[in-house]
């Protein structure tokens, strides 16, 4: 890419953005001007559909700017939007123009339109952002969505449903809007709880959905309980649903939509303070449905309650069962990441000193040769002043690596700290274990050698003793010039050289 183009990079950006703040700004300005609208004319229903109109076109602008992952989900969102603000535009049709007062109508029709558009769009937004199976955030959505189902079943549905004073269809469409919202509040949740970046087009998407979701709550416990909103509480109301129009196109034309159906990585299952929240209130909702039921003395949804609890009760119990699964997990890994070295991928000190009582043990019992040795990589501090820390671990690296072909497959390497190496090697005599490590010299990468010691177990001493016989040699061996291997004496050491006696050798 020339320099000119990466010139022209940030001042794109920079415009983009002082774009989606004026169109923000100026569809701001035209929600709140909708309230001075008057009432049942066609300039609130022209001021709608332009408010909406110009919203849904912003998602499609955005979706050809910045192909954003997972685009055809915005192009999804923009269909069900298109065919709410048409509903609007179709209501009016009917009631001014054809002077009919049906219901159910062309309108509710278009109205509905809005719910498969979401729920598609969602469901392809969701697949995108997930690597896997996100079990834990499947079970979050479920549990709220079947608490707050059960909720809807009780109080909007089943009432509807058993009015024989209805038509087939007028039942059809009134059951519609409920489940087509519980969808969407199923693929709301997964979305917000599910792993994924939140940039700001992820917010104001989420936010957009909400408010639809409240706009038609509002609308159901409205209805419910028999209230005639007056002209003023009826544009708020409206209001409501615009603003949630221009959300939906804000994060559509926003820069950061590009990110918004990038794969998520993977993330610990965790309970955040409000979602335990939201689970423990959904989990509460069928015992309190019957409560209410019971105070009303009229228990008329049992079998819903009760199989709304069971479902609730093995939600809960399977999440447990997740995060119980979660923790074991992850107690196992860092169990693993306590006894392994970062660096080369080897056992660590503690690993294999906690190795080393049960292989001689082993020794003890089937009665054979065992023998341990100390590794020091010569001179490595000037080579690490010479060429770097970097070029020094990745010495370390390819050291271990190819020393680990040389072994037998019944020897245990592991890093015992800075360049020094210790090596099990069961089964083995001093003359052995020599030549075994005599082909480690010949393996060691860059031109480099090492120096060792090795002590063979007489049969007696502890771990502590035979490895302070090997560290002995070793000692030695740096002393004789470095670049050998010299066997312990027979005899254990009480106690390894006291460094402080010892002249200290910067060189390594």
């Amino acid at each position: 890419m020339s320099l000119s183009i990466l010139s022209v990079l940030p001042i794109q950006t920079d415009m983009s953005r002082r774009g989606w703040r004026w169109y923000l700004a100026l569809a701001s300005v035209a929600i709140a001007g909708y309230f001075l609208t008057p009432t049942d004319t066609w300039t609130q229903t022209a001021y709608a559909e332009l408010v909406g109109l110009a919203a849904t076109g912003a998602i499609v602008v955005g979706v050809v700017k910045y192909r954003p992952a997972a685009g055809a989900a915005w192009l999804w969102f923009a269909a069900g939007q298109l065919l709410n603000v048409l509903g609007t535009l179709a209501e009016a049709v009917i009631g001014r123009v054809l002077h009919q007062e049906t219901w159910p109508s062309l309108a509710d029709v278009l109205w509905l339109g809005l719910y498969p558009g979401l729920v598609i769009g969602l469901l392809v937004l969701i697949r995108h952002r997930s690597q896997g199976h996100d079990w834990g955030s499947l079970v979050d959505a479920t549990t709220i969505t079947t608490g707050l189902g059960l909720l809807s079943w009780v109080f909007l549905i089943r009432p509807v449903a058993d009015d024989s004073s209805m038509s087939l269809v007028a039942r059809v469409v009134s059951i519609a809007y409920p489940v087509g919202d519980i969808l969407v509040l199923a693929m709301v949740t997964r979305l917000l709880v599910g792993a994924g970046s939140r940039t700001l087009a992820f917010r104001l998407l989420a936010g957009a959905l909400l408010l639809y979701l409240l706009g038609d709550a509002s609308w159901a416990v409205i209805n419910y309980v028999g209230l005639e909103p007056g002209p003023a509480a009826v544009k708020l109301l409206q209001m409501n649903f615009l603003t949630a129009y221009v959300l939906i196109g804000a994060a559509g034309l926003h820069p950061s939509v590009r990110e918004v159906g990038q794969p998520a990585t993977q993330r610990t299952l965790r309970l955040s303070p409000t979602l335990l929240v939201l689970l423990t209130l959904a989990s509460l909702l069928a015992p309190a449905i019957l409560a209410y039921q019971v105070w009303q003395r009229e228990i008329t949804d049992g079998v819903a309650i009760v199989i709304g609890s069971m479902a609730l009760f093995l939600l809960v119990v399977t999440r447990m069962a997740q995060l119980l699964r979660q923790i074991e997990r992850q107690s196992k890994q860092l169990s693993q990441l306590t006894r392994v070295d970062d660096l080369t991928g080897l056992p660590n000190r503690r690993a294999w000193s906690a190795e080393l009582p049960t292989a001689i043990e082993r020794a003890r019992r089937d009665r054979v040769a065992l023998s341990i040795a100390l590794l020091d990589l010569d001179h490595f501090k000037r080579f690490n002043d010479e060429y770097g820390h970097q070029a020094g671990d990745r010495l370390l690296k390819s050291a271990t690596a190819a020393w680990c072909t040389r072994l037998r497959a019944v020897d245990q390497l592991a890093r015992y700290g800075g360049e020094e190496f210790i090596v099990l090697l069961p089964g083995a005599t001093t003359e052995l274990a020599t030549g075994v490590l005599e082909r480690l010299r010949g393996a060691t990468p860059a031109g480099q050698t090492f120096s060792a010691g090795v002590a063979t177990w007489d049969g007696n001493e502890t771990s502590e003793e035979l490895i302070a016989r090997a560290d002995q040699a070793l000692y030695q061996a740096k002393h004789a010039g470095r670049d050998r291997i010299l066997a312990a004496a027979d005899q254990p050491t009480a106690a390894a050289p006291d460094p402080t006696a010892i002249t200290p050798n910067p060189a390594g």
